[in-house]
């Protein structure tokens, strides 16, 4: 089992959870974060004053997946939030031990 978690603009959203869905992912958890990466934040101007945003907003996505899914999960992702611009996002694996379903007690695979 995989944890995928991507980092992507946070317009691309609903493109990639739609793409995820195309593939028979069920569930996803989505978290608005902030952060920069090679592009170091923009400036903006507000009132007349100029200031640095260091932080962009970005969306954090992340899938708990079977193994065999991995490389239909990171082309979707890829993909759909894929503008060629500079800061579309990371995609990160990472392996995953355990996964148990609260309500019915199943665990590992069974529970995705």
């Amino acid at each position: 089992m995989k944890l995928v978690s991507a980092v992507i603009k946070p317009f691309k959203l609903d493109d990639v959870r739609e793409a995820l869905s195309d593939i028979g992912i069920q569930g996803v958890t989505v978290t608005e974060v902030k952060g920069f990466g090679r592009q170091k934040g923009h400036t903006e101007l507000y009132r007349g004053a100029e200031y640095v945003v260091d932080f962009l907003p970005k969306v954090k996505i992340e899938v708990a997946i079977d193994d065999e899914l991995l490389d239909q999960v990171i082309e979707a992702i890829s993909k759909t939030a894929n503008t060629g611009k500079i800061g579309d996002g990371k995609i990160f694996v990472m392996p995953l031990e355990q996964v148990i379903r609260i309500r019915t007690g199943e665990s590992g695979p069974d529970a995705l």
